[in-house]
C-alpha cells in the first residue's frame, strides 16, 4: 500500500514555518484536527479519482492559509491509497482511524463503505458518503455513523426515471417501454436496484440488468445485449474506465447517446473528453456546478494555486469531480466547525462530537453563500433521523466539447423513498441487534 504522509508538511505549511520543526512536543502541543484522505490516484479509476482526491486536498490546504484552520484549529491530513479495492480501503482504516483529532473518514468507495460500516459504530468515527454508499444509511436511527449526503443511489435512479417519464409525457406512459440498466458489477453497480424494480412494478415498464464486470474495459458482449434488447433508454452506473467504454460501444453499436442516462459518477469530464463528439447527446445526473468562476473556486486559485501549493494540475481545477471533493471536504469542516459552536470553539473534536455537527448541519444560501458556494449546489440541512440532507441533482448534457445543464433542478420522491429506507433499515437492525434511537435519544 502507499501511504502519503501529508499530516507534517500540512502542519508545517499552515503555521507559515520556513523549516522543519524538530521538537516533538511542538506537535504535541498543537490544536489539530485530523482528516484521513482514502484516495485512489492508480489502477484503472484513477482518472475519477485524482481530481475528486485533489479538490478535498486544496480544500484543507485553502481553509489553512486563508483563515488559519477552523477558529485556530489547524487541519491536518494523510493520504492512504487504496487503488479502489475494498481490503486496502479498510487497512488505510485500520491505519490511520487511531491518529490524534481524527474527524471522520470518507471511504470513497461504496465496497470500502460496506466493510467499515460496522467498524466505524464500534469506533464512533463518522463516515460520510456523499452521493455513494448504503442507501438505507439515510436512516439515521439505525446507521448513526453513516451520512449519505446530497444523494444515495435511490434518490438517483428515482430522478432519472422521473425524468424519462416527464419526456415520455408522464409517469403513465412508461408501460410497456424498455429500460436497460448497465451497471459496474459491485456493490456500486447493484445497489440502484431495489429501487428501480419497485418503480418498475409501479409503472409498467420493462427492466433489463446487464452487469458489466469490474474494471469495465470489455464490453462488447453487453452492448450485443444492448443491441438485441432494443431498449427505449439505458442507464449507465459505471466509474472510471467503464463510461468512456461505454459510450464508445454504445458509438459502435449505433446505440443513441442521447437515450442515455448516468448516474452523477458517470457524467464527469473524464468520462467523455477522449470520446469527444462520439459521447454527444449523452446525459448524466449532476449533484453540483463545474468551472471556475466561484468563488470558492478563485480562493483555491489564489490561496494555493498561486503559492505552487496545489496538489494537481491549475486547469483541472473547478473540474466536476474536483468540485464535488471541494464539496465532501467543506462538509466535513463545517462540521466540526458545528460541533465547535456547541463543545467549544478554538477545540479539537471527536468522532462523536463531529458526529453531532453532521447531524446539525445547516446550510442555507446565505451560509452557502459565505462559504463561496454561490450556484455550486443547494442548500443542505441534516437531523438525527436524516443524514442525506437533501436529494436535489440536475441532468448536463455534453455537446461533444462541454457539459450543459439540460434540466430543472430534480428530486427524489419522498412517498416512494422514505418506505423502501426504513424497511430496508430495519432489516439490518434486526440482523444487527440494534435498537433504533428516539427522539428522545437525538437530544443527549
Amino acid at each position: 500500500m502507499k501511504c502519503k504522509s501529508l499530516a507534517l508538511a500540512a502542519t508545517v505549511m499552515a503555521a507559515g514555518l520556513g523549516a522543519l520543526v524538530t521538537a516533538p512536543s511542538a506537535f504535541a502541543q498543537a490544536k489539530e484536527q485530523f482528516f484521513p484522505l482514502l484516495a485512489y490516484r492508480t489502477g484503472p479509476y484513477a482518472p475519477n479519482g485524482t481530481p475528486w482526491a485533489n479538490g478535498k486536498q486544496d480544500y484543507i490546504k485553502m481553509i489553512n492559509a486563508r483563515d488559519g484552520g477552523v477558529n485556530g484549529v489547524k487541519i491536518t491530513f494523510e493520504e492512504c491509497e487504496t487503488g479502489y479495492a475494498t481490503d486496502k480501503g479498510v487497512e488505510c482504516y485500520e491505519r490511520l482511524k487511531g491518529r490524534p483529532g481524527v474527524a471522520l473518514i470518507d471511504p470513497q468507495a461504496t465496497g470500502i463503505t460496506f466493510a467499515l460500516t460496522d467498524k466505524v459504530a464500534a469506533d464512533k468515527i463518522p463516515m460520510i458518503t456523499l452521493g455513494y454508499g448504503l442507501a438505507a444509511s439515510q436512516d439515521g436511527n439505525v446507521f448513526k455513523w453513516n451520512f449519505p449526503l446530497m444523494g444515495s443511489y435511490w434518490t438517483a435512479a428515482d430522478m432519472l426515471i422521473q425524468l424519462i417519464g416527464k419526456k415520455e409525457g408522464g409517469l403513465d406512459k412508461l408501460k410497456g417501454k424498455k429500460i436497460v440498466l448497465v451497471y459496474h458489477d459491485s456493490p456500486f453497480g447493484k445497489e440502484p436496484i431495489p429501487l428501480l424494480e419497485e418503480r418498475a412494478k409501479m409503472h409498467g415498464f420493462e427492466l433489463v440488468k446487464i452487469p458489466v464486470t469490474a474494471p469495465g474495459v470489455e464490453q462488447k458482449s453487453a452492448w450485443l445485449q444492448v443491441r438485441q434488447q432494443k431498449p427505449d433508454y439505458v442507464l449507465l452506473w459505471g466509474w472510471g474506465v467503464m463510461n468512456s467504454t461505454a459510450l464508445k460501444e454504445a458509438q459502435a453499436t449505433g446505440y443513441p447517446r442521447e437515450k442515455m442516462y448516468g448516474v452523477w459518477w458517470s457524467g464527469a469530464e473524464p468520462d467523455v473528453k477522449d470520446v469527444g463528439d462520439g459521447a454527444k447527446g449523452y446525459n448524466a445526473l449532476a449533484l453540483n456546478t463545474s468551472g471556475q468562476s466561484p468563488k470558492v473556486i478563485q480562493d483555491i486559485l489564489k490561496y494555493v494555486h498561486g503559492k505552487g501549493q496545489g496538489t494537481g494540475p491549475k486547469d483541472e481545477v473547478g473540474s466536476v469531480l474536483y468540485t464535488r471533493g471541494v464539496i465532501i471536504q467543506m462538509l466535513g469542516i463545517e462540521a466540526v466547525r458545528r460541533a465547535q459552536e456547541r463543545f467549544g470553539k478554538g477545540m479539537v473534536m471527536t468522532g462523536e462530537q463531529v458526529r453531532w455537527g453532521l447531524e446539525n448541519l445547516a446550510l442555507d444560501q446565505k451560509r452557502l453563500d459565505s462559504l463561496g458556494f454561490a450556484g455550486v449546489m443547494r442548500p443542505l440541512s441534516t437531523s438525527c433521523q436524516d443524514h442525506m440532507g437533501s436529494t436535489w441533482a440536475r441532468v448536463h448534457t455534453w455537446d461533444g466539447a462541454k457539459w450543459n445543464f439540460s434540466s430543472d433542478w430534480l428530486q427524489a420522491d419522498e412517498q416512494i423513498i422514505k418506505p423502501m429506507v426504513k424497511a430496508a433499515a430495519d432489516k439490518y437492525a434486526t440482523e444487527k441487534k440494534l435498537t433504533r434511537r428516539t427522539p428522545a435519544d437525538c437530544q443527549s
